[in-house]
């Protein structure tokens, strides 16, 4: 599908937000490609504690915090609940109407999962960042997906298991770029997630002939998957890995949960991830060419103190 006509700021919102996936799922699936420019950058008076001490708590909860481990387990145990339901509905199907080209009826079943903080968790990669005062750009993250340490989200593996032995296919599609699919691919493997072959993996920079990608967007890739299987769920962390962002803006993200309010806990399934995403920079603008300190006093400015 390709994008409708929107204006230059607001395509640059939408692909500057989704990027954060590339991370995640760059993990889009680390944060946008744009945050790379900004952290080659000589760091201003400050802003190497900045950077630092913004992600610190968010990085703390998701390694050492019982509550998170229980809110991801929870999610998958309940998705699990809901597979034979979404099985045996002929007409059961996670993709908006617009990223389905064609008729999902009869198709072989599948789940879509996002990568980087859905499936695969990244926190100690984060933490360097935290450690080193540091942002995140393409060669440190290229060089910690090398590195295959990655360990499963909890409850992921057992959801797959259950999904696999019903028949249905694993698609991870990841905003990890197409080149960092072996290492990817090992990863998840030697984590114990399903891995059909190579084809099951649609990472950032896969083409799709006749749609035209926006930026980190995954909606090309949503189709494609569409093409071959009956999705009947998707699972991840960030709102641009169920339904293409338009917008990332406060209101934009508001009115895209409030219009599939009812999809998530059913074919749509949400994994917390504090640590980075299209959230933040909805904050500033999407401008990652602010300093630190700046992007950081924007955050501190959007805070609802109840005055």
């Amino acid at each position: 599908m390709r994008r409708s006509a929107v204006s230059l700021s607001v395509l640059a919102c939408a692909v500057m937000a989704l990027s954060a996936c590339k991370r995640t799922e760059t993990p889009a699936d680390a944060a946008p490609p744009a945050a790379a420019a900004a952290a080659s950058a000589p760091a201003a008076s400050g802003d190497a504690a900045v950077a630092a001490n913004d992600n610190l708590n968010a990085v703390l909860w998701v390694q050492r915090s019982q509550e998170y481990r229980a809110v991801t387990e929870q999610t998958y145990r309940a998705a699990a609940d809901h597979l034979d339901k979404a099985l045996k509905e002929a007409n059961w199907d996670a993709l908006v109407p617009e990223e389905r080209g064609n008729a999902a009826k009869g198709l072989k079943p599948a789940v879509v999962l996002d990568v980087d903080e859905t499936v695969l968790d990244n926190s100690p990669y984060q933490a360097r960042l935290v450690r080193d005062g540091k942002e995140y750009d393409e060669m440190t993250w290229d060089q910690w997906v090398a590195e295959k340490k990655a360990k499963a989200i909890p409850g992921v593996v057992d959801f797959a298991k259950a999904a696999n032995a019903r028949g249905v296919t694993l698609l991870y599609i990841s905003n990890r770029a197409v080149h960092l699919k072996d290492a990817t691919l090992a990863n998840l493997r030697a984590e114990g997630l399903p891995v059909a072959d190579d084809s099951v993996f649609l990472g950032l920079g896969t083409v799709v002939e006749g749609c035209e990608q926006a930026g980190s967007e995954k909606n090309c890739r949503r189709l494609l998957a569409g093409q071959k299987y009956r999705v009947l769920m998707q699972f991840g962390d960030q709102l641009g890995d169920f339904v293409e962002v338009t917008a990332n803006t406060n209101d934009g993200r508001d009115a895209l949960l409030q219009q599939y309010h009812d999809w998530f806990g059913e074919r749509w399934w949400m994994l917390p991830n504090p640590t980075y995403g299209g959230f933040e920079p909805a904050q500033f603008n999407n401008d990652y060419s602010q300093s630190r300190q700046a992007r950081h006093d924007a955050k501190r400015a959007a805070l609802d103190y109840a005055p």
